[in-house]
């Protein structure tokens, strides 16, 4: 694209996201959504290579696993990628050194509050911390801790969700937050028009999943992709928590056999709680586990009954199959029109 033909929502696109590309080191301040088994190397070196940054889902992975996903990453990129650990992993530290080991550039604490310490080992080994802040009074506990950027995540979302919209979290923690660090908002975000308005209120990127996942790039199962091109908005509902003393994370999937199947899950979990069989922690790490088996069902086996068909509630806008750099494409040039009607 020459200068005569940059627009002037083009232009203004840039200077809103330029704090977050700046920060990522990309040129489109758009992050992948870490979805466990889809954000691997193939779908994260295709994000990063088309200007977005891509993020590994490391997820339930054991270090050696995360070391060969980063090698093979950096393989098929020599772009920044992220890697998204979860913070009740029992071997994070383990994870940590393994990222610090390749040099990432980036690392996404999800999942709760970062255990003591490990906020400064990721630091120590020079990589930029981003934290997920689902409330105003965490978001500014992360930034005191020392976090360098935040997500701020939705209801909408696919996967693990919090209870409050993205829209209502935007409105609370962006003016009061959005001038100290880089904030990236996330949930249900499928057009750039609504990306427009996020950059707007003082967001400095978006990160998207499920729009990502009917990407020619993307390994999941056509099965998967296919029940994600079916699915309307309303198709994507949390599951349901079945007993109150199991501090089950609800997670948003499509309406299938799999949802019932959780609530069995839940109650076998429970009751094994009741008999002092477990321990509430080994508890809660059985129903992670029980998710990535579900995920992996679906994702890799096009199981897409029995497995978790996660996705969040922009799955309706996902149309077709089409390669990364078309749907960065098309969310740019979405954002920018959005720009240009307004500035008339």
């Amino acid at each position: 694209m020459n200068d005569a033909q940059i627009s002037l929502g083009h232009d203004r696109l840039a200077r809103l996201m330029k704090r977050g590309t700046d920060f990522l080191g990309c040129e489109v301040a758009i992050m992948g959504g870490a979805m466990s088994w889809i954000s691997e190397r193939n779908l994260v070196s295709a994000l990063s290579n088309a200007g977005a940054f891509g993020v590994i889902a490391c997820g339930a992975m054991t270090p050696d696993l995360l070391d060969t996903e980063i090698a093979e990453t950096k393989k098929r990129t020599d772009r920044p990628f992220g890697v998204n650990l979860i913070t009740m992993h029992p071997m994070l530290s383990e994870l940590i050194e393994t990222c610090k080991r390749h040099e990432v550039s980036h690392v996404v604490f999800a999942g709760g509050l970062p255990p003591t310490g490990s906020i400064e080992r990721v630091k120590e080994g020079g990589a930029k911390l981003v934290c997920f802040a689902p409330a105003l009074a965490l978001a500014k506990k992360l930034i005191r801790s020392g976090v360098d950027a935040l997500v701020i995540e939705g209801m909408e979302a696919g996967g693990h969700i919090g209870p409050v919209s993205t829209s209502v979290l935007a409105q609370e923690i962006l003016p009061e937050v959005g001038a100290d660090v880089p904030v990236f908002v996330a949930g249900g975000i499928g057009k750039g028009g609504l990306m427009a308005g996020y950059l707007e209120m003082g967001a400095s990127g978006v990160q998207l999943g499920t729009r990502f996942v009917c990407a020619d790039e993307c390994i999941a199962h056509p099965n998967f992709k296919k029940a994600f091109i079916r699915a309307s908005a309303r198709d994507a509902i949390p599951s349901v928590q079945i007993d109150p003393r199991l501090p089950v994370i609800p997670v948003r999937a499509l309406k299938n056999r799999e949802m019932e199947n959780f609530s069995a899950k839940q109650r076998e979990v429970a009751q094994l709680l009741d008999e002092g069989a477990v321990e509430m922690a080994e508890a809660q790490l059985q129903i992670e586990h029980y998710w990535a088996g579900a995920l992996k069902r679906a994702v890799i086996d096009g199981d897409v009954e029995s497995g978790s068909v996660m996705a969040g509630q922009s799955v309706g806008m996902v149309k077709k199959e089409e390669p990364v750099a078309d749907i960065l494409r098309t969310l740019i040039d979405e954002a920018a029109h959005a720009l240009e009607r307004r500035s008339h």
